[in-house]
Parts: structure tokens; sequence; C-alpha cells
């Protein structure tokens, strides 16, 4: 069963992790929600759920601006190659549908299913902004409260650099 809004709010009070959220239209993608962002100065997420071959899931959250490269990425995880996780998949794990992927979903996570990579440019700005559960409203939180939030729901951050993601090819040159 997946945690409702209420419930994941009343977790952030719980935890006294500060939180302003803005009620919006539903967006799906990070280019539609740019007039949106215009009016929240902080760090905007774009998530993603990958998979391995493995079976192995996991969740990226990431500054919305940053390039992942998967084909390098698994290396540095120490996992089989990556591709995105089945939409069963990510209701079964996050309890959210496409559109809606956030770390605030690791909430639902609660049988440690998912690995949470998190990008380490979210780290440099006042307020990180993630869709509470649905794509209709950002919450934002300082990027140290968002850490304590993951780790809460017994989700360490693995934190990423992903500018300095380089691959075989490119370290012999």
């Amino acid at each position: 069963m997946s945690a409702s809004r209420l419930e994941l709010f009343a977790l952030l009070d719980r935890l006294g992790i500060g939180h302003e959220t803005v009620n919006h239209r539903p967006i799906f993608t990070v280019d539609e929600g740019r007039d949106i962002k215009a009016t929240m100065p902080g760090g905007h997420t774009k998530n993603l759920f990958l998979k391995d071959r493995k079976g192995q899931a996991f969740l990226i959250t990431a500054l919305d601006e940053t390039e992942i490269q998967l084909n390098r990425l698994h290396r540095h995880l120490g996992s089989a190659r990556l591709s995105f996780g089945p939409e069963a998949l990510l209701l079964e794990t996050l309890g959210v549908r496409p559109g809606s992927v956030t770390a605030l979903a690791l909430l639902n996570d609660t049988a440690g299913r998912v690995r949470f990579i998190l990008d380490a440019a979210l780290m440099d700005w006042p307020l990180v902004y993630s869709h509470p559960l649905l794509n209709d409203a950002t919450t934002g939180l300082a990027p140290a409260d968002l850490v304590r939030f993951a780790e809460s729901t017994g989700h360490t951050p693995h934190l990423i650099d992903f500018t300095t993601l380089v691959d075989d090819e490119d370290a012999t040159m």
C-alpha cells in the first residue's frame, strides 16, 4: 500500500524536516515544468527508475540539468548494465507511476529493494525540489534534510558527482 501525500508530510514533520509545497498542473517531464520552476529558485530534480540485468532496482535523483550516461554508470555502481525499470516494478517498489518518480517515494520501499543514487550537484542548492508522490505539486527540502529523509526510510544515498564519470576508454586517452 502506497503512502499518501499527507502521510509523507506527517513523516517530514515528525522528523523535524521543514518543507514547502507548491501545487500546480501535472508535469511529466523536466521541460514541461520550466515555467513553474522559474518561480521556485533552487535545485530541481529529475528522477530515473532503473534496474540492472540481475534485477536490482535503482532510483537516481539528479539535478534536472545533469547529464547521466547510463552506459557508464553501471561500472561505478558495481552493477550489471542498466535499463529503465518497468512500470510494474516501479509501482511495486516505490508506489508511484511514471511522471511522478521522486526521492520522496522511498517512503514506500519498506522492503529496501531500491538503491538510492543522489547527484552531488544537488548538495549545492539551498532547496531541492521533488514531487510529493504525485506530479501535481513540488516540494522543497534542504539538501541535508533530503538525505536525512532518505536515511529515515532505510536508504543511505550513494552520492555521485556525475561530471566525473569516465569509462575505461576515456581513462586511457
